[in-house]
């Protein structure tokens, strides 16, 4: 599988960003539009996966606090390469803004398996689109991935 990995500015790509994060997550995982969307798109660092005929396939974005999130890949393109590509721009974006820590939120189900792999619970458990989940985090500089079937 061939693709490229751009970091964009949500001002100009907001288009693209929305429709497939609206794919992933509005119409195949039935989470509510209004809980997809926020006022952190607009300070985050975002990256795009493009695959053949430009077309996107996959995006992430990092806020300011180092919080990675709305991972969306769409169905057909879940596979590691996809997954470690993305979060490997995402971490190059922690690192070169001086994030030192990264968070990811995570379904409670996976907290053990995440503890493993060297993330500390922060914070309690709280609701997502419905969802009840957990913050953990990890320095940037030793990040591993994580289970990415259990991120948002």
């Amino acid at each position: 599988m061939t693709f490229t990995i751009e970091s964009v500015d949500w001002e100009q790509h907001q288009s693209r960003l929305k429709a497939l994060r609206e794919h992933v997550f509005v119409l195949e995982w039935q989470m509510p539009r209004e809980a997809e969307f926020d006022e952190r798109d607009h300070h985050a660092f975002h990256v795009l996966v493009i695959g053949e005929n430009n077309t996107p396939i996959a995006t992430g974005r990092l806020t300011r606090c180092g919080e990675l999130g709305r991972i969306a890949v769409k169905r057909k393109h879940r596979h590691l390469s996809v997954y470690r590509a993305l979060f490997a721009a995402l971490i190059d974006l922690a690192k070169q803004h001086k994030v030192p820590t990264v968070k990811v939120n995570l379904t409670l189900d996976s907290v053990s398996y995440h503890q493993q792999l060297g993330f500390k619970i922060d914070g309690q458990v709280f609701m997502d689109g419905g969802v009840p989940r957990q913050k953990m985090c990890c320095p940037a500089e030793r990040f591993p991935l994580p289970d990415v079937s259990q991120m948002h």
